[in-house]
């Protein structure tokens, strides 16, 4: 007895399933805003769609990818989804631009930069700011081209990490800023728009439109690695970054008590939530570690291993707090630079060879050529104080 065929989904099952696609950058899903180039379903139930990019090296194709797989895939019938992707022509982007009502597109700033790690903690204090600024400093010595933005709008302080001082970043002939560069490290933060030292007094708009920017008008340029230094806990600007970079990585930090560990774990929820991937735990603080070599355990220990226990991802790292890591990060030059012999040089530069060694760098697939004849398509400045 033969097994009855396999019911295929038609066309409108198929662009019903794409229209849970959201582009996280125009907050619409791609049917409605015409990136759906074409959608075929073959006999033996795989479907082939193309999506159309606004640019050619859309730092997000990856969550276009997964998405349609995702939603595709789980129709009736469906045994496979291939995703290609084309560029919207420019008639096409000037047609979009009237319907959403903007003067431009986002353009992937970020297109070349392989991975983005958001450094985040559920309270302040655990010194976030300090692992960010050494975790740099040590994949640029293992080979890395390591970016760094500092998100921590009302905390920000890598521009003093890095002895970069408070002075106004260049723009370039396309009108992108050009984010300053120290140690082999480039880094944009708020405080280089700000009399230094100044307070933020921002709310949530200005916050998101002042990241959006940092994100699409900084001329990053060729990354392997940019590290993001986020505030502590979970508000506006842990929210925005994590719907506007939704392929990137959280790296929780805590120390070892377990107030600090359970703070944190609020993170890991809002990493959740926002089906975001925790790349793993750094316990910072681990004991203090005095010029002799003693170590005393003043914070507790075992907080960061319970939590990376509890969240089922690796306990990357154990870093001791010595007086250099405080005296460096006070003069501008990250210890691993300055001392890589000190306990917790050494241990940082673990982390970021445990970070190498689990998400190495593997580019997306792009169609190399657009389609010949396409068919016709359906259907912000920086605040400064």
């Amino acid at each position: 007895m033969t097994e009855p065929t396999p019911t295929l989904p038609n066309d409108a099952q198929i662009q019903k399933a794409l229209s849970n696609v959201i582009d996280p950058e125009l907050r619409k899903d791609i049917v409605e805003l015409g990136m759906v180039r074409s959608a075929v379903v073959h006999a033996n139930g795989v479907v082939d769609v193309t999506v159309s990019l606004t640019t050619a090296g859309c730092p997000i194709r990856g969550h276009f990818e997964k998405a349609v797989r995702e939603h595709v895939g789980a129709l009736e019938g469906v045994t496979g989804v291939n995703t290609a992707f084309d560029v919207l022509s420019d008639e096409e982007k000037s047609g979009l631009q009237k319907k959403l009502g903007r003067s431009s597109l986002p353009e992937g700033a970020l297109a070349q930069v392989g991975r983005v790690i958001c450094i985040a903690s559920g309270k302040g204090g655990v010194g976030k700011s300090t692992l960010t600024a050494n975790l740099a400093a040590a994949l640029s010595a293992e080979g890395r081209r390591v970016g760094v933005l500092d998100a921590d709008v009302w905390g920000y302080s890598q521009p003093r990490m890095f002895g970069l001082g408070a002075g106004r970043p260049k723009v370039n002939a396309e009108r992108k800023i050009l984010p300053h560069e120290s140690h082999g490290v480039k880094v944009m933060s708020i405080g280089f728009f700000v009399d230094e030292d100044s307070a933020v007094v921002w709310r949530g708009p200005m916050l998101h439109k002042a990241l959006t920017q940092f994100l699409e008008d900084v001329a990053w340029g060729e990354l392997d690695d940019l590290l993001v230094d986020l505030p502590p806990g979970t508000g506006d600007v842990s929210m925005t970054l994590s719907q506007l970079l939704p392929d990137s990585q959280f790296l929780l930090v805590t120390t070892p008590q377990q107030v600090a560990q359970k703070v944190a774990r609020r993170s890991a929820d809002m990493a959740a939530k926002f089906n975001i991937e925790i790349a793993g735990v750094v316990e910072n603080m681990a004991s203090f570690v005095t010029p002799e070599g003693e170590r005393f355990p003043i914070f507790g220990e075992g907080g960061g291993r319970l939590l990376a226990d509890e969240l089922d991802v690796p306990l990357l790292g154990q870093v001791p707090l010595t007086m250099p890591l405080r005296e460096n990060s006070d003069a501008g030059i990250p210890l691993v630079y300055a001392n890589p012999d000190d306990p917790a040089s050494q241990a940082i530069r673990q982390i970021a060879r445990g970070l190498i060694a689990i998400a190495p760098i593997a580019p997306l697939p792009m169609v190399d050529e657009q389609p010949p004849e396409p068919p016709a398509p359906a259907g912000m400045s920086l605040p400064m104080a």
